[in-house]
């Protein structure tokens, strides 16, 4: 009895030294201080305690999509779409890959209203986190900016980088109409421009082409004028 007794406390005091020991071991604190608790503004879109004007920002593969909160689990938002230019339809139904580039290559688009969870698409929402990135303009009161994206929603012209979700949201909540991901994308196209390897780069592909194809009109003109466009906005 005395020797159960006996190994019952010895495997208790080593089963306690593991436990002790697994503790103090670096990689199980930054494992579990890895996942912090994310701010309101960042939970699930059920989670969130939306108000009516918010502005709410989910993100996509190559972009941030963006959408007002119209109240009643209702986000309008613009999306480029060709169906309702061809059929006058305006069921809220999923838009397929090939409508929205379809959409975008004709430049037609509609604020449409969907529920929360078809907006998010499963992805986390941001809400009012544009309020921080433009410190130089103030958002409307909330009824106002909801109010005026209701007044928006069917058909609309789109453009990629002069019309798009976000313009049409900052619209709506600054009435300035501002796209911090065109400002990004003009930003990184001019940094091409300027830089003097892609004249380099353009000649070399110029003379591949010239070698491959001949000396013809079809690559030796695009060589030149490319070459000296990016040479003369460099």
């Amino acid at each position: 009895m005395y020797d159960s007794l006996a190994l019952l406390l010895h495997r208790l005091v080593l089963f306690s030294d593991l436990s002790a020991l697994k503790s103090a071991w670096p990689w199980q604190g930054a494992r579990e201080s890895a996942a912090p608790t994310p701010p309101p503004s960042l939970l699930a879109a059920h989670a969130l305690p939306l108000c009516r004007g918010d502005m709410l920002e989910v993100p996509r593969t190559l972009f941030v999509h963006f959408g007002i909160y119209l109240g009643d689990d209702r986000v309008a938002h613009l999306v480029p779409d060709i169906l309702p230019v061809l059929t006058g339809e305006r069921a809220l139904t999923a838009v397929t890959n090939a409508r929205l580039v379809l959409g975008c290559m004709c430049r037609r688009a509609s604020v449409r209203v969907d529920s929360v969870a078809d907006f998010a698409y499963g992805a986390t929402v941001r809400v009012n986190a544009m309020d921080y990135r433009l410190s130089d303009v103030r958002a409307m009161e909330g009824e106002e900016v909801a109010r005026r994206a209701e007044r928006c929603v069917g058909h609309v012209t789109y453009s990629l980088l002069w019309n798009n979700c976000e313009h049409f949201v900052t619209s709506c909540r600054y009435g300035t109409p501002v796209s911090l991901q065109t400002d990004q994308f003009c930003s990184g196209v001019k940094a091409v421009v300027r830089d003097q390897r892609s004249v380099l780069l353009s000649l070399l592909l110029g003379l591949i082409s010239i070698i491959y194809f001949g000396l013809v009109p079809a690559t030796t003109l695009p060589t030149i004028l490319i070459s000296f466009t990016l040479w003369m906005a460099g």
